[in-house]
């Protein structure tokens, strides 16, 4: 399998790891939460996991997106 040294890969950019980290700290938390019957920290997940994805279409906009002028890409090794 040969890898194009031009392909920017699937979602290797700050835009997209961001949306990740927010979207996983949010799910995680939410989980503690639930289990602890804290419905308003279950709410405020939720509402996290909503502003994960606009935080990255924001980034993404902002050029930090894969084809954006401020992202550099990295060698593969």
């Amino acid at each position: 399998m040969s890898a194009n040294p031009n392909d920017p890969g699937e979602g290797h950019s700050p835009a997209a790891w961001t949306t990740v980290i927010i979207m996983l700290v949010a799910f995680a938390a939410g989980t503690v939460f639930f289990v602890l019957a804290m419905p308003l920290g279950v709410y405020a997940c939720v509402a996290l996991l909503i502003i994960g994805p606009i935080v990255g279409l924001i980034l993404s906009k902002a050029g930090y997106g894969v084809n954006g002028p401020k992202y550099v890409p990295k060698a593969h090794s």
